[in-house]
């Protein structure tokens, strides 16, 4: 007799699982997988070392030249 009860109850929770599982709950594909994505992104090269890093993290000398640290701008170019 629970047995009847257990394989009813396991057919409701599969025929619930199929429904769900197809229903979109979110953005659509194409928008999930252009809305992470940007281009890539501008680097500048420390002109002491050579390190590659954003344009806003650089420090600039009087000659425009860009440095990763303080100490590389006062240190000056290769």
């Amino acid at each position: 007799m629970a047995l009847k009860y257990l394989l009813v109850l396991l057919v409701v929770g599969i025929v619930l699982w199929l429904l769900l599982r197809g229903r979109p709950t979110g953005p659509s594909d194409a928008a999930r997988r252009t809305r992470g994505r940007r281009g890539p992104a501008t680097m500048v090269t420390c002109s002491h070392c050579g390190l590659h890093l954003p344009p806003a993290e650089a420090i600039s000398d009087v000659e425009g030249r860009r440095y990763c640290s303080d100490a590389h701008r006062l240190a000056g170019p290769r």
